[in-house]
């Protein structure tokens, strides 16, 4: 019958062909033929990459009959997903997280097809990708499967705890984006006033009478005395510029900001993109991934790797 998996836990007896460092610290590569990738209406099912299968197939037939021939890539697959490049410049073409990954499927008549289903990052469309291995199609397809148990079961071992921190982290660098903006602004302000504090220093010249300091008095710099009422206050600091000291309240810092307090910063605070996408991981790593052997077609892809 039909190879149908479930790639859950249930794959904690199965022997897999890899060593799960391989694909942790490293990756494993396939070159093979890219059909290309079209939409699916559904994230699993035989008769959807069936469809996917023969729609691709009848696409690259008409483009073969114009002389284009069937691009070859490279897979490299690990438990942070599966990267589609091109072979010659190895430059990145797509990159299938395996939480969005839902569905694999290889042809078992001729070894050769295989395919998976994905849920694009951008457009949350599920989109089914077709290859052509050389006689390798169910390796590939286990592999996949292996990546994404054991993906799944680092997520779940990393637990509450990772999560939480993942989004404290979020939360904390998004505030911290928050006050470098705030406190560049601040400073530009600062420059301001500094600069002002030092034009006001500049004694002018006098051209009032001598009776005119009786109405307002100033000290030897010819300066207006300190007023309680004045925010700021000069202080001489000890490399000759100014340093401008406000009268804040007691839980304000230099600027009049709230001192940032990572322990008290709630989680209402916290980035809502980030708790999206832990909740789609989550959500992708339960839905799990069904990987199948099948019959795509009784005739094989033309060429070979």
């Amino acid at each position: 019958g039909n190879r149908k998996l479930i790639v859950f836990c249930l794959f904690l007896d199965k022997s897999w062909m890899h060593t799960p460092e391989a694909l942790a610290k490293h990756f494993i590569a396939y070159n093979v033929k890219f059909l290309g990738h079209t939409e699916v209406d559904q994230p699993k099912g035989t008769e959807v990459v069936k469809d996917a299968v023969r729609k691709l197939k009848f696409q690259r037939h008409i483009k073969k009959s114009e002389g284009q021939k069937i691009p070859k890539v490279e897979l490299q697959i690990s438990i942070y997903g599966v990267k589609i490049l091109d072979s010659k410049s190895k430059e990145v073409q797509y990159n299938c997280q395996l939480h969005r990954i839902s569905f694999c499927a290889d042809d078992k008549t001729d070894k050769r097809i295989f395919t998976f289903i994905c849920k694009d990052s951008e457009s949350n469309k599920h989109l089914c990708y077709v290859f052509d291995s050389e006689k390798c199609a169910e390796e590939i397809t286990l592999t996949i499967g292996q990546a994404f148990d054991l993906a799944y079961k680092k997520f779940l071992e990393s637990g509450g705890k990772d999560v939480e921190t993942r989004k404290q982290i979020g939360g904390l660098q998004k505030r911290i984006q928050d006050l470098e903006a705030e406190n560049s602004e601040l400073k530009k302000q600062l420059q301001v006033l500094e600069e002002q504090l030092m034009i006001a220093q500049v004694p002018p010249v006098s051209t009032a009478s001598p009776d005119s300091n009786l109405s307002m008095p100033t000290d030897i710099f010819d300066m207006v005395p300190f007023s309680p009422m004045t925010p700021l206050v000069p202080l001489p600091a000890s490399n000759g510029s100014i340093k401008m000291v406000t009268h804040l309240a007691k839980r304000s810092d230099l600027f009049g900001a709230e001192p940032f307090d990572p322990f008290t910063c709630g989680a209402a605070d916290f980035p809502p993109d980030i708790q999206s996408k832990l909740d789609e991981m989550q959500e992708g790593f339960k839905m799990g991934l069904t990987v199948e052997g099948t019959v795509f077609s009784l005739d094989p892809l033309e060429g070979r790797c």
